[in-house]
């Protein structure tokens, strides 16, 4: 899908590189100095969220109140609890393998390539980490900070509502959240939680399937001369507009107790990001 879309760019034309941020409008100023730009996009794309929120949800109570009683007619009896599984040498291993040997980095500086490189020496003190923050429940401060590149899409590029954020995050981060996201998709999945509709994050139902999925029924119906009709959502930054509040709630309702219940609130909270406008990186502005 990677080639697929590069080969389409490509042909119409579409320019991937973002290149520097020389200028922005802002309330009719045109703002130039680097710092200053690092500064809006940050506000920018910390306020967004909060600004679509209090337009189109005036009431956080009643969408808890919806979702949980769709849950409870969905399962009746309730969840099993999360089995807890610590991890090992061998599963460390395999996950760092599994990472795309890329060569960016967060702001620690160390790339996947490099942890690859270094697996003898850093698996055992790794897992050592890991299971220690399995044990408390505390997802570790320093990996809650994320470097925030702002990506051009299309439009002017002086409007700052034409880029979307690039969170990089270190790779030792990304290591425990696959290992989070491991067990987590191994409850979903044991408990049948998941609806067969749910593609994306599920071992052979990508998003490819879903498309085909899609257009399989339609010409299927189509061959029947039956009538075939659809219903389109485009949400506007769905990911980033999640309610935690909802999620937290949803996730004990599936069974997430105890520690795993408190790493993934700690995961959740307290997190840091700082933008970068150059590839050099020394534009930057921590909020």
């Amino acid at each position: 899908m990677k080639t697929t879309w590069q080969i389409i760019n490509k042909e119409i034309g579409t320019n991937q590189q973002n290149g520097s941020i020389s200028s922005l409008s802002m309330n009719d100023t045109i703002v130039t100095d680097q710092l200053k730009i690092a500064n809006i996009f940050n506000n920018y794309f910390t306020s967004v969220v909060d600004s679509i929120n209090s337009d189109k949800i005036k009431d956080s109570t009643t969408s808890r109140d919806n979702s949980r009683d769709y849950r409870f007619n969905l399962h009746r009896n309730p969840c099993t609890k999360i089995n807890w599984k610590y991890v090992s040498t061998h599963e460390i291993e395999k996950l760092i393998r599994s990472l795309e040997s890329k060569t960016s980095s967060g702001y620690d500086e160390l790339s996947n390539q490099v942890i690859k490189l270094s697996l003898p020496f850093v698996i055992s003190p790794l897992t050592f980490i890991c299971n220690s923050v399995l044990n408390s429940g505390i997802f570790p401060n320093r990996l809650k900070y994320a470097i925030v590149k702002p990506i051009f899409k299309k439009g002017s590029k002086q409007d700052i509502s034409n880029y979307r954020p690039i969170s990089i995050l270190t790779s030792f981060s990304k290591i425990l959240e696959k290992l989070i996201f491991n067990r987590l998709y191994n409850h979903l999945e044991t408990n049948g939680i998941l609806a067969q509709e749910q593609f994306g994050i599920r071992m052979r139902h990508s998003t490819e399937q879903a498309a085909f999925s899609l257009i399989n029924s339609v010409l299927t119906a189509l061959n029947n001369n039956q009538l075939a009709a659809g219903i389109f959502c485009d949400l506007q930054k769905a990911f980033d507009c999640v309610n935690h509040r909802i999620l937290l709630d949803k996730l004990h309702f599936y069974g997430i107790h105890g520690k795993f219940m408190t790493l993934m609130e700690s995961y959740l909270t307290n997190r840091y990001q700082k933008v970068s406008l150059n590839k050099q990186g020394r534009e930057l502005q921590f909020l």
